[in-house]
């Protein structure tokens, strides 16, 4: 991905809205630039089942195609393991089901990133 700046934090909250508007529930984007070397934001949000998740991840793959950004390592089949993670380089995408982002609280892990606001007032 080869957008920097303020256009991939665009990027990245338009990205994370996309999510909220397809009904990921708790959608948090987080700045981890100055915490890590390999990537500048997460973006973590609940999905309801896996067939929602499915939807997500469809409906992501549409809009990075649409944008131009390339996901890495992509699989054809989705897991139902309730954990699925999708690497666009500069933006991390982890869409999990409540009880795997219980688990594994990323949230909480990357607490020493900068939280974006994605919601307008």
């Amino acid at each position: 991905m080869g957008t920097k700046g303020q256009d991939l934090q665009i990027l990245a909250v338009e990205t994370a809205k996309l999510i909220e508007d397809h009904k990921g529930a708790d959608t948090v984007l987080i700045n981890v630039a100055e915490v890590n070397s390999w990537t500048d934001y997460f973006i973590i949000s609940t999905a309801m089942s896996s067939g929602h998740l499915r939807g997500l991840v469809k409906e992501l793959r549409n809009f990075l195609t649409e944008q131009q950004i390339e996901i890495r390592h992509k699989h054809k089949k989705i897991d139902d393991g309730g954990w699925e993670l999708l690497d666009c380089g500069n933006i991390i995408i982890h869409l999990m089901s409540a009880e795997k982002r219980e688990f594994y609280d990323l949230d909480m892990l990357w607490h020493n990133g900068k939280k974006i606001p994605t919601k307008t007032a």
